[in-house]
């Protein structure tokens, strides 16, 4: 079979899925990018059938123009993927152009525009919280007084919670509104401020019937990271996922997607349990998580999960793993402005090494990347949910990684 893989930009995350996907038996991968293929590394680069350059990674008619271009070297592509939030709807809109099996365009809009996919996850009559895409600031007064304080503002096609803020007065929509005005272009999508833990919920889907499918706790939750720097947080995902704890998300994850549109694939949808315990489904992706789940989903199932992703996409197979460990990881941030200066606590954790399975600690010198997934990470595992629990508690209160201006 013949698969393009459409990969802007070579990170370190988006290689070990093309990785995953060249090495897949009886598959011819062809690569897309916008990086030159010197920067790929020499053993992937060898287990590619063809690479080609384009300007731009996100125009779907310059990607449709290099799969044509490949197929003139490799023969009809048969499967076009890549990982990347904003690459859902191009690539959608080149399956539709030159007939490749996969999402369409109208699904993947549904995923991607998140005013749009809220609009049908209640026309379907599922819970997620109240919205208004804005695009003057008359609209934002007009919600913030319906829907009241606080409020959350996000782009209309946001991903991995940037540009995201919580608005909790007047005061602060005004100081939004003038720093960064909502346009007919560039709309502004304002939900109400949804109270309550903060989980995430992966599936995977065959032929519009869901598989199987994962938790994930986070604590806090991100956008209460990205609005403190210095919060160094973590991502549970407990062992046992399918006991009557979560029977209603899972109820409503598999109503909200096939509502959507997803048929075969993986998606990251986040949800929220409320104090009174009701759920709420605030979005969802038709792509694989971020946050390094990935690679806790492969420790919990000691299951290549990236392997597992591409096969899905390219051969629509998918064989559901047994969870045999409960996982988490800690994500390491920097205190203070600068650079990394020095790090300290490691020392405390000796209870805890014997249950790292993966850790990548800040250096000296680094430069904190402002990211909520922070300067570094450590990940641990063990059958037992609540040992993985206190081990990343105690990880994230004693490592301490202090910045300083050079």
């Amino acid at each position: 079979m013949n698969a393009v893989f459409v990969a802007p930009f070579f990170m370190e995350t988006t290689l070990r899925f093309v990785d995953a996907a060249a090495g897949l038996p009886g598959v011819q991968l062809g690569l897309v990018s916008q990086d030159p293929e010197a920067k790929l590394p020499d053993g992937l680069r060898a287990k590619l059938a063809a690479h080609w350059r384009l300007d731009d990674g996100l125009d779907p008619t310059q990607i449709a123009g290099a799969v044509r271009a490949l197929q003139d070297r490799m023969g009809k592509v048969e499967r076009l993927i890549g990982t990347l939030e904003q690459l859902q709807v191009p690539l959608a809109q080149v399956r539709d152009e030159l007939n490749i099996p996969g999402m369409r365009t109208e699904a993947a809009i549904n995923f991607r525009d998140k005013a749009q996919m809220k609009t049908v996850l209640m026309a379907a009559g599922l819970p997620c919280a109240r919205h208004r895409l804005v695009q003057e600031d008359t609209q934002a007064w007009e919600f913030a007084a319906s829907a009241g304080y606080p409020l959350v503002v996000k782009p209309q096609a946001g991903a991995g919670a940037l540009n995201t803020f919580r608005i909790d007065s007047d005061d602060e929509l005004a100081e939004l509104l003038k720093a960064q005005p909502p346009t007919l272009q560039h709309p502004a999508l304002f939900e109400e401020f949804i109270v309550g833990e903060e989980h995430s919920f992966d599936s995977v889907f065959v032929d519009g019937k869901m598989l199987w499918h994962s938790i994930s706790h986070y604590l806090p939750t991100p956008l209460e990271v990205l609005q403190n720097p210095w919060i160094q947080w973590v991502v549970l995902l407990p062992r046992v996922v399918d006991d009557g704890t979560y029977d209603e998300i899972r109820e409503l994850a598999s109503s909200a997607l096939a509502a959507l549109g997803m048929q075969t694939g993986l998606s990251h949808m986040e949800w929220f349990r409320r104090p009174d315990g009701s759920v709420a489904i605030s979005e969802v992706g038709a792509r694989p998580p971020g946050a390094q789940i990935t690679t806790l989903l492969s420790y919990a199932h000691d299951v290549d999960f990236y392997q597992a992703w591409a096969r899905l996409m390219i051969t629509g197979e998918f064989t559901p793993p047994e969870r045999l460990f409960s996982v988490g990881a800690a994500f390491i941030r920097g205190q203070g402005r600068g650079r990394v200066s020095a790090i300290t606590g490691i020392d405390r954790l000796d209870d805890v090494a014997p249950l790292v399975v993966e850790a990548r600690l800040p250096q000296e010198g680094q430069a904190p990347t402002g990211t909520y997934e922070g300067d570094g990470y450590v990940i641990v595992r063990h059958p037992e949910t609540s040992v993985v629990e206190h081990a990343l508690a105690k990880i994230v209160t004693s490592i301490r990684v202090e910045l300083a201006t050079q």
